[in-house]
């Protein structure tokens, strides 16, 4: 553990699995605070599993796992063990924060919920994250990125026009839900420190979806009217969308005040004198002709060469980056925005750096733990365990 992060005083003791919990510990671990993740005995976090895989299936080098559990320490617990009680609140006497994702109620049917924990450690921060939450019908329901995605309403107003709905690439809901714990985790562990007292927290992700449909909702409200949550696919309007260029796609977003220099940028000044096209108004009554000339207009363009022309009289015109383009953008090059990590089971691994910059350190990559790694520096630090206290409660299957 570095001992200059931003984090480095805090200890936090990691009971979650999947993505969205692991990411908020992710990202607490390379800000510099302790990270000590608990996992299965023998099988470990499911995500160990999840491929791809550098050199064909390995347990212990999943992408998945190596990138949110980059900086952890990895212990093994059986939680559902009777002698595991003893074991977890002991430890939690030893952290500032517990983050976990059990069901409702299974925590405290194993005697190591927040408020067993609470009463170990008075300043314990106990934060759950989840797809439902704690409380309410959905509470002991299963579900997965997708179904967060879909009941926190984004998938409603994501694809095209009389389509079905869209899923985003990836695991966006769970990210972004792991994004919100870990600033909830940050201002929870403020308000510790302020009123000298614990905490409990929850981050659902059905209700962190619902909160980032930005004004859909509100409008909705506002108007009884959904007409902003109707689905409108690449292109919401001649200048509003993704068009396809010569060499992939490039995103338009003009205004009224940058209308002119867009013309002229596109080589296609007679817009200008076109009275269709002559104020805001006119362009959206005559939205489909318009149209027609943004898509020769893209159709005839590289995406290099429409950034440029656009940049010149400030147009917001952007390529759409693929993955490899990203990773050689002379732009986050320059920033050092990825960040190469060598890993002892997948060789060298590129990864995103820091989502926000505190200055000079304050953040680092380490490599993502084996299972079990750290029971021997862990137990005996914290609860003074010896090694053959650890060969017994292996034998016992507890750890």
């Amino acid at each position: 553990m570095p001992d200059d992060g931003l984090l480095s005083e805090i200890t936090v003791l990691d009971l979650t699995e999947g993505a969205a919990g692991p990411f908020c510990t992710k990202l607490l671990a390379d800000y510099g605070a302790r990270l000590i993740k608990v996992e299965r005995p023998g099988r470990g976090d499911p995500a160990r599993r999840a491929g791809p895989f550098p050199e064909g299936p390995n347990p212990d080098a999943g992408v998945l796992f190596l990138y949110l559990n980059t900086g952890k320490e990895s212990i093994t617990l059986d939680l559902s063990s009777r002698s595991a009680r003893p074991i977890v609140l002991e430890l939690v006497e030893h952290v500032d924060a517990v983050i976990e994702s059990a069901p409702p109620g299974r925590l405290d049917a194993l005697g190591i919920g927040a408020k067993a924990m609470r009463q170990r450690n008075p300043r314990i921060l106990v934060t759950n994250v989840s797809t439902f939450g704690t409380t309410g019908p959905y509470a002991d329901f299963r579900s997965t990125d997708l179904t967060a995605f879909a009941s926190g309403g984004q998938m409603s107003v994501s694809g095209d026009p009389g389509r079905e709905p869209l899923l985003v690439a990836g695991h966006q809901a769970a990210f972004q839900t792991g994004m919100h714990a870990f600033g909830a985790v940050l201002a929870g562990l403020f308000s510790v420190g302020i009123l000298e007292g614990g905490q409990e927290l929850e981050v659902a992700g059905m209700e962190v979806m619902a909160s980032t449909l930005e004004l859909l909702l509100s409008d909705y409200v506002y108007r009884n009217t959904d007409i902003l949550s109707k689905r409108r696919g690449n292109v919401a309007a001649a200048t509003l969308g993704v068009f396809p260029a010569a060499d992939g796609h490039i995103g338009v977003h003009l205004m009224a005040r940058n209308f002119d220099a867009f013309a002229r940028a596109a080589g296609n000044a007679a817009l200008l004198e076109d009275e269709r096209f002559r104020d805001a108004r006119a362009r959206i009554l005559h939205n489909d002709e318009l149209l027609a000339h943004v898509y020769q207009w893209a159709a005839g363009v590289t995406r290099a060469r429409a950034y440029a022309l656009a940049g010149e009289d400030r147009v917001m015109v952007a390529p759409v980056l693929t993955v490899p383009e990203l990773l050689a953008h002379p732009h986050l090059r320059a920033r050092n925005s990825f960040r190469q990590l060598d890993d002892p089971r997948a060789g060298t691994l590129t990864y995103p750096g820091p989502p926000f910059r505190p200055g000079e350190g304050g953040w680092e990559l380490r490599p993502a733990p084996r299972l079990g790694e750290h029971n021997v520096d862990v137990y005996g630090e914290l609860l003074d365990l010896d090694k053959q206290d650890l060969v017994r409660l292996r034998a016992a299957g507890v750890i």
